[in-house]
Formats: C-alpha cells, sequence, structure tokens
C-alpha cells in the first residue's frame, strides 16, 4: 500500500463539499434570540463535571432534536438566576 492512498483520502475528507464534513443545514447553532441583539460578548468556557453515561445521553439526545447543549444550559441557568441589569 503506497501513502499517497491515504492523501487521497485525507485530501477528500478536507474537501468543503464533501457531505460528510459539512454541518446539518437544519442543526441550531446559534445564541439564543434575546443575545442576537446585543453586541457580541467575549465567550468563555464553564466546565461542569458530570457522570460519563448522562453525558452521552444527553450529547445523543441533544443531536437528536438538533438542539445545543450549550443553549440548553444557557436557557436553564437564566431561568433559575436571571441575568445582572
Amino acid at each position: 500500500m503506497s501513502n499517497s492512498k491515504y492523501g487521497d483520502l485525507i485530501k477528500k475528507a478536507r474537501e468543503p463539499n464533501d457531505p460528510v464534513s459539512r454541518k446539518p443545514e437544519d442543526q441550531k447553532t446559534s445564541e439564543p434570540e434575546d443575545q442576537q441583539a446585543r453586541e457580541p460578548e467575549q465567550e468563555v468556557n464553564l466546565c461542569v463535571k458530570v457522570p460519563k453515561r448522562l453525558r452521552r445521553h444527553w450529547a445523543a439526545e441533544s443531536k437528536r432534536t438538533g438542539i445545543t447543549m450549550t443553549s440548553v444550559i444557557v436557557e436553564a441557568l437564566k431561568a433559575r438566576f436571571g441575568e445582572p441589569e
């Protein structure tokens, strides 16, 4: 086997027209509507430790429904604690 075989596969996988490398168009990846109207803020990570089995379940359900876990977490935190004035 030659290395060019793998090189061709990698090159093909990186092409933007490859359906495997494109995001589904119906996937919701934007911020909640109330955040879109404001100026963009610097985003930071929020780390939460959860059991691996729950993380897998939530990730699968998130992908199945087309809603990001980030938007669900932000929505829950806003409902519980609100936003600063």
